[in-house]
């Protein structure tokens, strides 16, 4: 079997490249860099833009599996800065999956898209789409997520994972982020409510992806549906940040500010930012606030029942590893 991953030399992509060669399945990656990484493990890389059609069409030709992972994320940026690789970028790997007689794809979603800025407590995948959103982020991801869907059909089975919060060794976006923060002393509790959020270990999330492929075929259970992934350990969100930071030999984090004035100030920084033009990200938005200050958990029945999804690596397990990956000097 060929697989191509998009992203494959990112965080999550990597770690789907690695679980996937160790089936014994032939890997390409398309991504906008080459990977030295990648290269050492054998895997064909091609290099370019997922707005780009006619790259996209020479990257999934021959192949049998694509796993879309490649998305703008982050929290800040133009509209088109997030349209044009996540809805653009992902209706182009479907054109290119009907071109090339590709009848699986795996996409790779966020919780983020069903979030309205209220508590999501145990939520299952019938919670809908909200009216609006607070980041360019979720809302293309949002579009996408739909877009992949409506394409199942006979000719192409389709699903979307939502992994919420992924984290562990080789980590390059969400522990950096949280331990630079905790160097500079700039984190912040937002709130005093225990609120419990689910994160998920970077192992887990790559299974999850295989499983739901391994079930994936036209009209199979799994096709068309989205999926919750977690590590089913919810706990509080401060609790989570915490042990990251201890992992990293950082103190825990006790100032707080209310959720009231964590969203004022997001919404100032974000129109300062946006009329003067400024470089960079605001420490703060409305996203954020929303995000930080309220509960994320979900149900994975659904996952369970239809691919047999269970987490492996315990959130301890995850944190001695992460622990042992970061005194290594990484």
């Amino acid at each position: 079997m060929k697989i191509l991953v998009t992203g494959g030399g990112g965080f999550l992509g990597q770690a789907i490249v690695n679980l996937s060669l160790q089936q014994g399945a032939t890997i390409s990656s398309f991504s906008r860099n080459l990977y030295p990484r990648l290269t050492a493990l054998g895997v064909e890389q091609s290099v370019g833009d997922l707005s780009d059609l006619s790259a996209v069409i020479k990257a999934v030709d021959g192949c049998d599996l694509v796993y879309h992972v490649a998305a703008k994320a982050g929290v800040w940026g133009s509209y088109a800065d997030f349209y044009q690789p996540n809805v653009i970028g992902t209706k182009n790997i479907i054109q290119a999956c009907r071109k090339c007689n590709v009848n699986r794809l795996v996409y790779t979603s966020s919780p983020s898209v069903v979030f309205d800025g209220s508590d999501m407590e145990n939520i299952d995948e019938s919670i809908p789409y909200p009216d609006h959103y607070l980041s360019w982020y979720p809302q293309t991801k949002a579009e996408a997520e739909q877009i992949v869907l409506a394409a199942n059909d006979a000719s192409l089975a389709t699903v979307a994972l939502r992994p919420h919060l992924i984290w562990g060794p080789e980590d390059n976006h969400l522990v950096p982020r949280i331990l630079a923060r905790g160097r500079a002393g700039a984190l912040r509790r937002i709130g005093d409510r225990p609120c419990l959020v689910d994160t998920v270990y970077i192992d887990n999330a790559a299974k999850a992806h295989v499983q739901a492929a391994e079930k994936l075929s036209p009209g199979s259970v799994v096709s068309g549906k989205a999926y919750f992934i977690s590590n089913d350990e919810p706990v509080p969100l401060w609790e989570i940040i915490n042990r990251i930071l201890a992992a990293g030999g950082l103190p825990a984090v006790k100032k707080s500010i209310s959720p009231q004035l964590a969203f004022f100030v997001g919404s100032l920084l974000e129109t300062l930012y946006r009329t003067c033009k400024l470089s960079g990200e605001p420490k703060m938005t409305r996203f954020v606030a929303k995000e930080m200050s309220t509960a994320h958990w979900f149900d994975l029945s659904a996952a369970k029942a239809d691919f047999g999804y269970h987490p492996d690596v315990s959130i301890d397990e995850g944190l001695k590893r992460l622990q042992d990956w970061l005194q290594q000097g990484r």
